[in-house]
């Protein structure tokens, strides 16, 4: 018998503030057709103040186990995805133990920007496979709004605040693709990248710093990459994009979510897409969707999704599970 890390429960949260693209016409040269045509996005959350990462991974987290039917004391492993830590230390990960009430396992973060939470997906795979932990809960959480420039049209206008969680638990499974759970993974990163998109600032600078990216080299790369990650994973799997029945994409813009879909010739009616009401929520966007679209009871017991993303280093990576 096999070991997989199965889904068990999804959820999510998002700051009770809505920005329209409107809101940016007062202070910068752009509007809303603008930002429209070039990203999909329509409005996103932004965290209220005193709001933080931790924060919106708790109520996410909560959202997941009610999903679940799980409690707290149910869970081995906490595993939050952000580049947006409350602190530069302790891990928001130990602060979203703490405000849960958790006092036994342990918890962690992984910092791989708009991948991370793929990256923590897959090393929660490999934490239930290899028998450390039996229930693991994987988040990703993001207050990117701290980090923006306000006066650069090009980015402050694509990002958006939010948690969302996955519950993950161990089960004996066959060992072949028609399994329920995480099938296979594939990680990838390049550091000769990083000019591309970063944030000028850290223990370094003495400053949090602002996001700064350079958008036509990031689409370039992202096309390429997002799609070869994906036919990796699923080789990996031993199934084909014929028959995926979901693409749960990393919600960065919404012609890269198309150009990718397009190149594994898989349909948009396959594609979920949250874009328009969150912008890029980096690491929470694809928990996000996930919890979205499952609450609106898009997936079935038994349907392969694919997840792929990308984002600063760069990393990127893909998951193949079956619901």
């Amino acid at each position: 018998m096999t070991l997989r890390a199965v889904v068990k429960g999804v959820g999510h949260y998002l700051p009770e503030r809505v920005v329209l693209n409107s809101e940016f016409e007062a202070t910068l040269d752009t509007n809303d057709e603008w930002i429209r045509a070039r990203s999909g996005i329509e409005r996103r959350h932004f965290a209220a103040e005193g709001e933080t990462t931790s924060m919106m991974a708790t109520a996410a987290v909560h959202a997941a186990l009610r999903s679940a039917g799980l409690g707290v004391d149910d869970i081995d492993a906490l595993i939050v995805a952000t580049s947006t830590a409350d602190l530069t230390f302790p891990s928001a990960a130990t602060m979203v133990q703490a405000q849960l009430g958790m006092t036994k396992g342990f918890a962690f973060d992984v910092q791989a920007v708009c991948a991370g939470f793929v990256f923590a997906l897959a090393n929660a795979n490999a934490l239930i496979v290899s028998g450390q932990a039996r229930r693991v809960v994987v988040i990703g959480a993001e207050t990117f709004s701290r980090i923006m420039d306000w006066t650069d049209r090009g980015t402050c206008v694509l990002f958006g605040d939010g948690a969302g969680a996955v519950v993950l638990a161990a089960e004996e499974a066959a060992g072949t693709s028609d399994d329920r759970g995480i099938l296979a993974t594939d990680l990838n990163s390049d550091g000769r990248y990083r000019d591309l998109l970063y944030v000028d600032g850290g223990v370094s600078t003495g400053t949090s710093g602002h996001l700064r990216m350079q958008g036509n080299q990031v689409f370039r790369h992202a096309v390429e990459k997002l799609a070869a990650t994906a036919t990796t994973a699923m080789e990996r799997a031993g199934v084909s994009a014929s028959q995926v029945d979901w693409i749960v994409p990393h919600q960065a813009n919404i012609r890269i979510i198309q150009g990718t879909a397009k190149k594994l010739d898989l349909p948009m009616e396959k594609v979920v897409v949250t874009v328009q009401d969150h912008g890029n929520t980096s690491a929470a966007s694809i928990p996000l969707a996930l919890s979205v679209a499952h609450a609106q009871g898009r997936f079935k017991q038994g349907d392969l999704i694919v997840t792929e993303a990308i984002g600063g280093g760069l990393a990127w990576g893909a998951v193949v599970l079956r619901w």
